[in-house]
C-alpha cells in the first residue's frame, strides 16, 4: 500500500466517525423547527463550548493561520485579539436573546429581529444579507479542505474533489440531524483538531529547529520584521496601522453576528450555560499559538510552498513524517473545515427558509414544510459555496475578511435593538441596505477605500449614520411593545 492510499484510509475512517456522530445525534431531537434548527433549546455548557469554539475555528485558522504567519508574520496577531474581543458583549447579549427565545419562540437571529421592529421586511433583509455573508465562509471551508486533500494526496485527490467528498459527507448529517448533528460533530471535531495542532506545534519546530525558541533566534536574525506588529501586507510590505486595526475591530465587532453563532443562544439550556461558555471561550483561543507556530516553521524551510496557505501540508508532507501521521495531520485540517462548514450550512439554510422565503411571502408554513425546505436549501447552499470555493482566487483569510465585512453589517440593528428604545424599522432596514452596497462597491474597487482602511468598517460607519438618521426621521415604535420587549430580555 502506498503512503497516499494509508493517508486515504485514515482520512477515510475520521469521515467515517464524523458521519456516525452526525446521523446518531439526530434521533436526539423532536420532528420540529425547534428541534431542527434550535436542538430544542436543551444544549448544556460542553456542546455549546464545543459548537461555538469549533463553530469559529476553521479551515481559515488551520491553514489560513499558518499561511498568514508564513507570509505576513505578525500580521496573524490581529486573530488572536479579535477572538476575545469579539466574544465579551455576548455576556449580556447571549442571555437577553435567550430569554426572548424562550418567551417568543425564536430560532433565528433575523426573527428576533423582525418582532423587535415589528416589520417582516426586517427579517428578510436580515436575513439576505447572513446569507451573503455566510456563503463565502462556506466556501472558505470547501477551498481549505480540497486543498488538505489535494496536498497529502500529492494530487491523486485534486481540490476539486477532496472538498466534494468532505462536504457530501457534510451535507448528510446536515440533512438528516439538524443542529443536533452539527452540534456533537463539532465536539467530535473540535477535541480532535485541538489535539492534532499541538502535537504539530510542538514537534515540528523541535525537528526543524531543536526547538520553538531555537526557531524564533533563526528568524529573528534573518527576517525580524516578520516578528513585530503590524506585520506585512500581501505584496511583503509593511502593513499599515490602519489596515491592521481595521481588519481587527471590524472581525471583533462582527464577531457574535455571525448568525451561526448567535442563534446558539435559542439552543442554550439556560443563561448560565451561556455565561460559562463565553468565560471558557478564551481557552479555544489556544489552539491558535501551536498553528502559527507551524507557520513560523515554514519560514527559514528549505523548501517553498505553492502558496501561503499549503505552507502546514508542504511541510509535514516534505519532512519525513510517517503516511499515519500525515493521514492524522489531514482529518485535522478536515474536523477544523468541517466544524465550522456545517454550522455555516445549517445556519444559512435555516435563514433562508425561516426569515426570507417565510416572512417575505408572509407564509404560514407548518413545522413539516419549513424543516424540509430547510434540508433543501442547504443543498442549494453546498452547491453555491461549492462554486465559489473552486472560481476565487482569494487567500482563505482574504476570503474570511470579506465575509466579515458583509456580516458587521447587522450590528447596529442588533446593539440598536436592545440598547436604543428610538431606533425603528426603517432606520433598521436603510441602514442594512446601505452598508452592504457600501461594502459591496469597495469590494469591487479596493482603491477608492480610504487609508486602506477594511471596506466593512467603512460601511459600517455609513450604515450606523444611516440607522441613527432614518430612525429619528420616521415614526416611533410602539412605546409598550418594546417597552415589554426589553423587560422579557432583561429579566433573570
Amino acid at each position: 500500500m502506498t503512503d497516499w492510499h494509508v493517508v486515504v484510509t485514515v482520512v477515510g475512517a475520521y469521515l467515517g466517525v464524523s458521519l456516525w456522530v452526525g446521523l446518531r445525534a439526530g434521533s436526539r431531537s423532536s420532528d420540529s423547527v425547534a428541534g431542527y434548527v434550535a436542538g430544542d433549546r436543551g444544549f448544556g455548557t460542553l456542546v455549546m463550548y464545543f459548537v461555538t469554539g469549533a463553530s469559529i475555528y476553521s479551515a481559515f485558522a488551520f491553514l489560513g493561520g499558518p499561511g498568514w504567519t508564513y507570509s505576513r508574520g505578525a500580521a496573524a496577531f490581529y486573530i488572536l485579539a479579535y477572538g476575545v474581543l469579539g466574544m465579551a458583549p455576548y455576556y449580556a447579549l447571549g442571555p437577553w436573546a435567550a430569554r426572548l427565545g424562550r418567551r417568543y419562540g425564536y430560532v433565528t437571529q433575523a426573527a428576533m429581529l423582525a418582532h423587535r421592529y415589528q416589520n417582516r421586511w426586517v427579517a428578510v433583509v436580515a436575513g439576505v444579507v447572513s446569507v451573503i455573508a455566510m456563503i463565502p465562509y462556506v466556501a472558505l471551508q470547501m477551498r481549505g479542505a480540497g486543498i488538505v486533500f489535494e496536498q497529502v494526496t500529492d494530487g491523486h485527490v485534486p481540490l476539486w474533489a477532496g472538498a466534494a467528498i468532505a462536504y457530501t459527507v457534510v451535507l448528510v448529517y446536515v440533512w438528516r440531524s439538524g443542529v443536533l448533528g452539527v452540534a456533537w460533530t463539532n465536539v467530535f471535531q473540535g477535541v480532535f483538531m485541538v489535539v492534532i495542532a499541538w502535537i504539530l506545534g510542538l514537534y515540528l519546530p523541535y525537528k526543524l529547529y531543536g526547538g520553538i525558541g531555537a526557531m524564533f533566534e533563526q528568524i529573528e536574525a534573518v527576517r525580524p520584521e516578520l516578528l513585530t506588529v503590524p506585520g506585512l501586507d500581501a505584496a511583503g510590505n509593511a502593513w499599515s496601522r490602519g489596515a491592521f486595526s481595521s481588519a481587527l475591530l471590524v472581525s471583533a465587532i462582527g464577531f457574535m453576528m455571525w448568525p451561526h453563532l448567535f442563534m446558539k443562544a435559542f439552543a442554550a439550556k439556560d443563561d448560565a450555560t451561556i455565561r460559562r461558555t463565553i468565560v471558557l471561550f478564551p481557552t479555544f483561543q489556544l489552539f491558535l499559538f501551536p498553528l502559527f507556530i507551524v507557520g513560523y516553521a515554514g519560514v527559514l524551510y528549505g523548501s517553498q510552498p505553492s502558496s501561503p496557505d499549503a505552507v502546514m501540508p508542504h511541510i509535514i508532507l516534505t519532512s519525513g513524517l510517517p503516511a499515519v501521521v500525515v493521514g492524522l495531520f489531514c482529518a485535522g485540517g478536515l474536523a477544523a473545515s468541517m466544524s465550522t462548514g456545517d454550522a455555516l450550512v445549517h445556519g444559512a439554510a435555516s435563514i433562508a427558509v425561516v426569515d426570507v422565503y417565510a416572512s417575505g411571502r408572509d407564509s404560514r408554513l407548518n413545522d413539516h414544510d419549513r424543516r424540509t425546505l430547510i434540508r433543501w436549501m442547504a443543498i442549494v447552499v453546498g452547491v453555491l459555496s461549492y462554486g465559489i470555493a473552486m472560481t476565487s482566487g482569494r487567500s482563505l483569510v482574504g476570503l474570511l475578511l470579506a465575509a466579515y465585512g458583509a456580516v458587521v453589517q447587522l450590528a447596529p440593528a442588533v446593539y440598536g435593538a436592545f440598547l436604543w428604545r428610538r431606533a425603528t424599522a426603517a432606520g433598521a432596514i436603510a441602514g442594512l441596505l446601505v452598508g452592504i452596497s457600501v461594502t459591496g462597491v469597495l469590494v469591487i474597487q479596493p482603491d477608492w477605500r480610504p487609508l486602506g482602511v477594511h471596506e466593512g468598517l467603512v460601511g459600517l460607519l455609513a450604515n450606523l449614520a444611516t440607522y441613527i438618521g432614518v430612525s429619528l426621521a420616521t415614526r416611533q415604535p410602539d412605546r409598550d411593545h418594546v417597552v415589554e420587549w426589553l423587560g422579557v430580555s432583561r429579566k433573570a
